[in-house]
């Protein structure tokens, strides 16, 4: 699938996040904590470090990357790719468990901009039993969903993109790497950066960089 030729710039650029739905206003109007699912950067950023997490599973969903990434970790000129729970399978994260007033933050981290994203109760197995968690979930009929791309073109465009926030490479490898920290092994990520390494490696070794 090739990139839209008119980027929706999804979480990255465009208008401002839409007001909570009811129901999280509601939690935070009386003050009570919000658990998240989280599988891709919320693992590593700074801003959420300190938050009570528990090892998570997630069914019916998977860790992919199929969204594409026009400023954040790419250009509209050669977009990058991030990571989004797509349909099917299972995903191994972390549950959050984050103040209301923190919620609002990764609100307006994931939803600001044109959607890519759907927020979703769903429960999550952990250690000590199954908890509701929010989720945000692709929206696949975004102009910014890549689907399931062929694991040679995953790499070239990994290994291509840069944006404001850094180089694609560097996304995957933070985020790869705080999974295999954490404990939560992802074979098909495991694939990617394994690729991603070796064909930069030999770019490297022949003078290409």
């Amino acid at each position: 699938m090739q990139p839209p030729c008119s980027p929706c710039f999804g979480s990255e650029i465009g208008d401002v996040a839409p007001p909570l739905p009811a129901e999280i206003a509601a939690l935070r109007d009386r003050g009570e904590p919000v658990w998240i699912f989280a599988y891709g950067s919320l693992l590593w950023d700074p801003e959420f470090c300190n938050a009570a997490a528990s090892p998570a599973l997630l069914r019916g969903y998977h860790r992919s990357l199929c969204l594409y990434s026009y400023d954040y970790r790419g250009t509209p000129a050669r977009p990058g790719l991030t990571l989004g729970l797509d349909r099917g399978g299972s995903c191994r994260g972390m549950a959050l468990w984050l103040p209301v007033e923190e919620f609002d933050r990764v609100w307006l981290r994931e939803m600001t901009g044109r959607r890519v994203y759907e927020m979703r109760w769903l429960p999550v197995q952990t250690g000590s039993g199954v908890l509701r968690a929010l989720a945000f979930v692709v929206l696949r009929n975004c102009p910014d969903y890549a689907g399931r791309l062929p694991l040679d073109e995953v790499v070239r465009i990994i290994l291509a993109a840069v944006g404001r926030r850094g180089t694609c490479r560097d996304y995957l490898e933070s985020t790869f790497c705080h999974l295999e920290r954490l404990g939560l092994a992802d074979r098909p990520l495991s694939r990617v950066a394994a690729r991603v390494r070796a064909l930069a490696l030999r770019r490297q070794e022949h003078g290409e960089f």
